[in-house]
């Protein structure tokens, strides 16, 4: 049985493309393209078939895709959905991960990736290119059991939507001592840069948010 795809874009041109490479592999099929948000919301709320993976453009009319998966996350938490935007912002791109997103794709993707991204949703539970965060092959060897009280703090602030220099305010520390915090975390998490600080903490619980 093959594995079944959802795709909600309003870009007809792009959306009628991903149709013909998805329905053009052997293992998957696009069961239903929609141009927003609120469609998929009448679509779900109708009962019709949920698909195994969701692809969820960002900008959109009428519901966008920050919009789409704050509902997922409160009706259907369990959907998996993959973002495939042009969106290369840190701020969405966080926002995106804390509310359940499982992948974050950009549409100049090739088709290889683009295949291997589907597979690791269904095998890992996640992906992410390298132009979205650079992580090492094997996280068992991070050393997140490691952290110190402060550092959770930090990293559950550096979650948030707040910048280096509030994160130094709110735990009244020098913007210095922050940017040890930070360094610090990068080595033991083994990560590049806030949004795969980001991604680990989600993937591994580290956070509550």
């Amino acid at each position: 049985m093959k594995k079944t795809i959802l795709i909600v874009d309003d870009h007809t041109l792009f959306a009628q493309s991903l149709q013909g490479l998805v329905n053009s592999l052997q293992e998957y099929e696009v069961i239903k393209v929609l141009k927003n948000g609120q469609e998929l919301v009448d679509y779900f709320n109708a009962n019709h078939k949920r698909p195994d993976v969701l692809l969820l453009d960002i900008r959109m009319p009428v519901m966008d895709g920050m919009a789409t998966i704050l509902w997922l996350k409160e009706h259907f938490p369990e959907q998996r959905t993959l973002a495939l935007t042009m969106e290369l912002d840190e701020e969405i791109i966080i926002k995106m991960i804390k509310l359940g997103c499982r992948g974050y794709l950009l549409k100049d993707i090739d088709p290889e990736e683009f295949l291997y991204a589907l597979e690791s949703v269904f095998t890992s539970g996640y992906y992410f290119s390298e132009e979205i965060v650079e992580m090492l092959d094997n996280p068992a060897s991070r050393n997140y059991g490691d952290l110190t009280a402060r550092e959770v703090e930090f990293l559950n602030l550096a979650c948030s939507e707040k910048t280096y220099k509030e994160v130094a305010e709110m735990m009244n520390l020098s913007p210095k001592t922050i940017d040890g915090y930070r360094e610090s975390l990068f080595e033991k998490l083994q990560v590049k840069n806030r949004v795969g600080m980001v991604l680990f903490a989600v993937k591994h619980k580290i956070v509550s948010l």
